[in-house]
């Protein structure tokens, strides 16, 4: 029926384009709830088999990074402790753990890099308990366990939540479920970066006693010529 007045013709037409626009609202919000859902059941589960992250994560981080600059090796300059921690969570926050990268920690590694002297740096493998007692007694050599970040994050374990900007304190992937997980990607990252620091002698220290033995020394030479600066190595 033709609208009797212009009165009533534009109470109607507002009437029709205020529903359409409810209509299409709540169409966008379905559309958008099912995109989410569909999306979560994509990731991988948040309940990993390795242990979560570590208690008082932040506090810890925070306390070693400040030692270390202040008492432990002043020359690493002055660093900005809490903004590496602000880049640890965005490294891992709001990712799939299972697909975390080399460059997730990359802005992480560049703030808290300071220069390593040459002739000093030694690289290990399987033997931890011994080679540090090494370092210690040396007091001439470095790990990089004896680095910043690897001084802060050593021993301590760290990951995200798929969904929210949180860490996961309940459990943590361990390299049995997925290789590219936070902590195993975080190591490999600081030991390439560690070897491209290398200048000078280079020191290995390998564990031939092990079930399935050390790694030859000259595999080990090839590795760290492929992830350092060789020309700036006379001999390892």
């Amino acid at each position: 029926m033709a609208c009797q007045t212009g009165l009533v013709c534009t109470q109607n037409r507002r009437m029709i384009a205020v529903g359409s626009t409810v209509i299409f609202l709540i169409g966008v919000a379905v559309l958008a709830f099912l995109l989410v859902k569909n999306h979560h059941k994509s990731m991988p589960p948040e309940n990993w088999h390795g242990n979560g992250t570590t208690e008082n994560l932040y506090e810890i981080f925070l306390g070693r990074c400040y030692e270390y600059i202040t008492m432990i090796n002043p020359a690493a300059g002055n660093k900005d402790c809490r903004k590496m921690l602000q880049m640890l969570e965005t490294s891992v926050m709001n990712k799939n753990q299972c697909d975390i990268t080399a460059a997730d920690y990359q802005k992480l590694i560049e703030v808290s890099s300071y220069p390593i002297p040459c002739n000093r740096s030694l690289f290990w493998s399987k033997t931890s308990d011994l080679v540090h007692r090494y370092v210690n007694a040396a007091q001439n050599v470095i790990t990089l366990e004896d680095t910043l970040l690897g001084y802060i994050a050593n021993g301590l374990l760290w990951c995200g939540k798929s969904y929210t900007s949180e860490l996961n304190y309940q459990s943590c992937p361990s390299k049995n479920e997925c290789e590219n997980n936070p902590l195993s990607v975080f190591w490999k990252t600081a030991s390439e970066h560690f070897a491209k620091q290398a200048c000078g002698v280079v020191q290995v220290m390998l564990n031939g006693s092990t079930d399935t033995g050390a790694i030859q020394p000259e595999r080990y030479a090839t590795i760290i010529n492929h992830q350092c600066l060789c020309e700036q190595l006379y001999n390892i």
